[in-house]
């Protein structure tokens, strides 16, 4: 029973009281004592449980008053005072029922809590090493300290030890990344990774990191040669075309890097934004190479389902550089289905729709866009080209005196407002005030 933990029992020998009635409360008033300690100890637990610390201290005080020499007590008291923030008492409270029971796990680790809240990281770390020789879990909280007080040679060391024991774990390889971000020491971490590939040669994680190290310093041939090395051990690795394919691109093997750039794009296992990266790279190796632009289609057709806005505007830009209009605002088009509120999008369809003359598409859309972003100015101004071409100058009109409430400092987009203004004008057979915009537009940009 809890109690027999919190407060012993006294066992009182029997042999000459054989009449005793052990239901007869005692006569004395040692019974009333412990069946107040209780109360107001039960009373306490109580209160810390609905967070009324105050409470639960004042019981816990009365507590002292019938028995000081119980260390849970201490602790209790410890652990409500940490609550409130009253970290000196807490430390005080804590430390007694230490030194009653110095050996005890949960007085060290609140104790330890009482420290850390403080940002007092010399005695938290006195306090851990203690916790340490009981519980060698801590060795991670202890490391994360010597990182907090820049001995990272320290923490390192422990996060080795930690490793040879326990195997690997996410949140120690995530502090030593960050030790070796701080430190700047790329050889160490390269080292330890090479280490680890010594030890696990069939670890593909350990590989890929490898590799990514290596070119984050800038050393690209022993990048490739890890790269060579993992397709090596495992040649069904999908992970490692990743990396590859920049390499082959860079050898000029370009049926090589084909292969790769498709083994990434029909992965299922490769997330879609690595996949967009890999297609923007080969997008633009084409834009350079534009005899390979049925491959392009052949590769892009792979995933013809699964192309994401970022890929559709991708595609786009590299069409439109290209002069295949019609591909590329197919391609804006389908990025902003996904990517309904992209300004940029926004942006390159009406211009795409201007240019090829589709006006009537570029009023709609345009007073869609309007909804969304009514202070952009280009968005009144390319409304207005179209309803020019259109035959409403009255509507141009009124859209290029909104959108020239909201132009800021852009003297080239001014110079096209009054432009618009000048066509409209004459078109209602103001010649005045379109040869007085026309003017304007022509002083802006001189």
């Amino acid at each position: 029973m809890i109690l027999i933990f919190l407060f012993g029992m006294i066992i009182v020998p029997q042999t000459t009281y054989a009449q005793v009635d052990f239901n007869k409360r005692p006569d004395d008033d040692l019974g009333n004592v412990e069946d107040e300690f209780q109360e107001h100890f039960f009373e306490a637990l109580k209160q810390k449980g609905i967070e009324n610390y105050d409470r639960a201290v004042e019981a816990l005080q009365k507590c002292l008053n019938l028995d000081s020499k119980k260390p849970v007590i201490y602790f209790e008291l410890g652990k409500n005072y940490n609550k409130l923030k009253n970290f000196g008492a807490a430390e005080e409270n804590l430390k007694k029922a230490i030194s009653m029971q110095p050996d005890n796990v949960w007085f060290l680790d609140e104790l330890y809590d009482v420290y850390f809240q403080q940002d007092d990281i010399k005695n938290a770390l006195k306090t851990i090493k203690q916790l340490v020789k009981y519980h060698p879990d801590y060795k991670e909280d202890l490391a994360a300290l010597y990182v907090r007080e820049e001995k990272y040679k320290l923490a390192l060391d422990l996060l080795d030890e930690l490793d040879a024991e326990y195997g690997l774990s996410e949140s120690r390889d995530g502090m030593r990344n960050d030790i070796y971000s701080i430190t700047g020491n790329a050889d160490d971490r390269i080292e330890n990774l090479e280490q680890r590939i010594v030890n696990n040669p069939s670890n593909e994680d350990n590989h890929l990191k490898l590799i990514y190290r290596y070119s984050q310093t800038g050393d690209q041939k022993k990048a490739y040669k890890a790269a060579q090395n993992l397709l090596k051990v495992k040649p069904d690795s999908k992970f490692v075309h990743l990396a590859l394919y920049k390499f082959y691109l860079q050898d000029e093997k370009v049926d090589d890097a084909i292969s790769s750039v498709k083994t990434v794009l029909t992965s299922p296992e490769i997330n879609a934004d690595a996949k967009a990266k890999v297609l923007k790279d080969f997008v633009a190796f084409v834009a350079s190479n534009p005899e390979y632009e049925t491959v392009l289609i052949d590769i892009t057709s792979l995933i013809d389902g699964n192309k994401d806005a970022q890929t559709h505007s991708d595609l786009g830009q590299y069409y439109l550089k290209a002069g295949d209009k019609a591909k590329a605002l197919s391609n804006f088009k389908e990025a902003l289905k996904q990517s309904s509120n992209d300004f940029k999008l926004i942006k390159d369809v009406l211009l795409l729709q201007l240019d090829i003359k589709d006006y009537n598409a570029v009023i709609v859309d345009s007073e869609r866009a309007l909804e969304l972003y009514p202070a952009q100015p280009i968005l009144y101004l390319v409304n207005a080209v179209a309803n020019n071409n259109l035959s409403e100058p009255k509507k141009a009109i009124d859209h290029l005196e909104m959108g020239l409430d909201y132009l800021i400092d852009n003297p080239n987009m001014e110079a096209d407002f009054y432009s618009e203004l000048s066509i409209a004008y004459k078109a209602l057979n103001n010649i005045s005030k379109s040869e007085a915009f026309a003017k304007k537009a022509k002083a802006l940009k001189l």
